[in-house]
């Protein structure tokens, strides 16, 4: 399949939502999941500019050329709408749904539609997604609703139900490496990022344009090493810094969970190659002490807990109880 889209690895996501347009059956809500960078927005603000566009040709939109499709990459179009999270508690607030979807009920100013981008939305509370009931069973006929989550495992069926589900798997290593080297990047440094970047093309890209992105990679894994030889009361005082930032979480935690998945695979005799190739000494290292069951432990807690922060959790205390399951603990 190909198509013009500035979408990269998600050709089948870009030719279902193509088939919509050029068929006319546009739903009201959308609903798309996948990991951090792996590129939800990106696919959410081309299909707008598609929505949008004013070519002739409807197997040319999104032109990228027209007033609307030059407004929506610049952030400036007056028919799109954003949602935004709490700054202190990373909620998506009731409050800020209703602000949203209550400007979506308007008619456009100038556009085909009126589109709302609802960034993790797995981070609303169930009273919170209540009230986006009202506008996914009335909504209005110009209105279109797009939904961005990590999973739909922390909404409500009765939204799931509503919208349309597009599940964004991760990127091909070597697409990625592909993209990296037409930004300039050499073929061995795009490879080095590609398989870092563990399927997400916006992580790839800015850790080519951003190179203090690699450098907190490696300090981010320094600390779960570090972590995996300390005793209980250094876990707890780890515990307490990170839950200080409850945002920062969501990432440090899914590189977490590449570095014990690798972990995982190297303790059952896997010839799985692993995500984190420049870690490969200390992983041998850790499975010559472990076994399977430790690290599944370690990798099952971390999954657990990236499930709950958008719920409304003590997280020092939910961060305390993932430390106990990981191994190596010293029992003093």
């Amino acid at each position: 399949m190909t198509h013009h889209w500035p979408v990269v690895g998600h050709d089948w996501a870009v030719d279902h939502l193509r088939k919509g347009l050029v068929n006319d059956r546009i739903r009201h809500a959308y609903l798309i999941t996948g990991v951090e960078s792996v590129g939800k927005e990106t696919l959410a603000r081309a299909f707008a500019q598609a929505l949008n566009c004013t070519h002739e040709d409807e197997m040319v939109r999104p032109c990228g050329e027209c007033r609307s499709c030059r407004l929506i990459a610049s952030g400036n179009s007056p028919d799109m709408l954003f949602s935004e999270l709490d700054p202190n508690t990373g909620a998506l607030k009731i409050e800020e749904i209703r602000t949203v979807t209550q400007r979506l009920a308007l008619k456009p100013y100038e556009a085909r539609y009126r589109i709302a981008i609802l960034r993790d939305f797995d981070h609303a509370q169930p009273r919170a997604q209540d009230a986006l009931l009202k506008t996914l069973e009335e909504p209005a006929p110009h209105a279109v609703l797009i939904l961005l989550a990590l999973t739909p495992d922390a909404l409500l069926s009765t939204i799931t139900s509503r919208s349309q589900i597009i599940n964004l798997r991760p990127v091909p290593t070597p697409v990625i490496a592909g993209l990296l080297q037409q930004r300039g990047a050499d073929p061995a440094q795009a490879e080095l990022i590609a398989h870092f970047s563990g399927g997400r093309p916006g992580w790839a890209i800015r850790a080519h344009e951003t190179p203090e992105v690699l450098e907190q990679r490696a300090q981010a894994l320094d600390m779960l090493e570090d972590c995996l030889v300390q005793n209980r009361a250094s876990r707890f005082n780890l515990a307490e810094s990170l839950a200080r930032d409850k945002l920062a979480l969501y990432p440090l935690l899914e590189l977490w969970q590449t570095y014990l998945r690798d972990l995982v695979h190297i303790c059952s005799g896997s010839m799985h190659s692993p995500a984190n190739p420049d870690r490969e000494a200390s992983l041998q290292r850790l499975a010559g002490h472990l076994d399977i069951a430790d690290a599944l432990a370690a990798l099952n807690a971390t999954r657990d807990l990236l499930g709950k922060l958008s719920l409304n959790i003590n997280t020092r205390l939910a961060l305390e109880v993932m430390f106990l399951d990981y191994p190596g603990l010293s029992r003093d």
